[in-house]
């Protein structure tokens, strides 16, 4: 198994508290979570039903809310919360200095590059 490929994307003051912000990728956008408790997550910004934007989402806990059809989605594993069914992909990230790196597979990023 191949390690990730570590990349600082910036500071968590640039994602507002329980609010989201954005980072390209070769993949695909991602979306960066900040709950109330200055904790980070990362999933790809698809919401597993339609592919909805899950950064236009609401925040709420350690759980988004899509903003088209009201799934809610647990940043902490990015399954898809009951009734419904589904999950989405999430991204490792690291805190380190108030900086957030996202591990991205490396192997992804040499065939994109």
């Amino acid at each position: 198994m191949m390690m990730p490929l570590w990349i600082d994307v910036g500071g968590i003051e640039d994602i507002p508290p329980m609010g989201a912000r954005v980072v390209k990728s070769p993949e695909g956008d991602i979306a960066l979570f900040r709950t109330a408790d200055n904790r980070v997550f990362a999933l790809y910004d698809r919401c597993p039903h339609k592919g909805g934007p899950l950064s236009q989402g609401i925040v709420h806990g350690a759980s988004v809310t899509c903003p088209l059809h009201a799934w809610v989605i647990s940043l902490e594993t990015g399954a898809v919360e009951g009734p419904d069914d589904g999950c989405a992909h999430r991204i490792a990230v690291e805190l380190a200095g108030g900086r957030v790196r996202l591990g991205l597979p490396a192997q992804r990023l040499a065939a994109n590059g």
